[in-house]
């Protein structure tokens, strides 16, 4: 029986690459000439910092530009909150990985909504579709990328 999988994956060492790629082109910005700002990447977490508010505002769209030179989507990124230490102002992002399981139960909900003969069924982060026919999976894939989800969705391990 023809199956695929919904993932929400990120490729780490592609985000290793934007940041470096983010951290080159401030080290290259006239506008951060002799100003304390920086990007910082440890385990799923991004920390950005400078001096101002739309200092850090820029630092984000060099990230989110980054992010997209690389292919990478950038609803991955999920704001952790700021924080000030002494004239720093921080601002922190972390890495969404797998699918939640009340985002998991949206997906189940909207494939069983549209009537399609195909199966969905939840298997720890990620979501598990079956069918009969392979155009029945298609729809499915086909329905949920028009989806308006704030998950970066993959759609792998497709058998026949």
């Amino acid at each position: 029986m023809p199956s695929f999988d919904i993932v929400s994956e990120i490729d780490m060492h592609e985000v290793t690459n934007a940041v470096d790629q983010a951290k080159r082109e401030l080290g290259n910005r006239w506008d951060f000439k002799n100003v304390e700002a920086d990007i910082e990447l440890d385990d799923k977490r991004i920390t950005l910092s400078s001096e101002q508010e739309f200092q850090l505002e820029q630092l984000k769209d060099m990230l989110r530009m980054a992010f997209a030179k690389r292919n990478i989507d950038t609803r991955a990124l999920a704001e952790d909150g700021d924080s000030k230490a002494g004239k720093l102002v921080r601002q922190h992002f972390t890495l969404k990985q797998g699918i939640e399981t009340d985002m998991a139960k949206k997906i189940v909900k909207m494939i069983k909504d549209q009537k399609m003969k195909v199966q969905a069924s939840i298997q720890g982060d990620k979501v598990r579709v079956t069918g009969k026919k392979r155009d029945d999976l298609q729809g499915a894939i086909a329905m949920l990328k028009e989806a308006e989800l704030d998950i970066p969705l993959q759609f792998n391990n497709f058998r026949d």
